[in-house]
């Protein structure tokens, strides 16, 4: 699967408006690592990086089991800390 790795930042009414989500929705499915958490960008506002967003909704998508989809979730948090500075 090839990813489009360009960053960019979407804000919280972007996610909600591409996943056809609540904010309760999304949240509840962060808390059980079915989506991927949010990075903060200031003292009180947070954001979400789009190449992740997409590659959780391709899952979807796919119909990939909810056990797929949170391995994919944990392996993309963890390849925020091994990518620091290289994005």
């Amino acid at each position: 699967m090839n990813i489009n790795k360009q960053p960019r930042i979407l804000r919280k009414p972007e996610v909600l408006e591409l996943t056809g989500w609540s904010k309760s929705t999304l949240y509840n499915r962060i808390k059980s690592q079915h989506f991927i958490k949010s990075i903060p960008l200031g003292e009180r506002s947070i954001g979400f990086i789009s190449y992740e967003v997409n590659a959780v909704i391709r899952a979807m998508c796919e119909e990939q089991t909810p056990i797929q989809i949170k391995a994919l979730v944990q392996e993309l948090i963890a390849n925020r800390t091994t990518n620091k500075g290289g994005i």
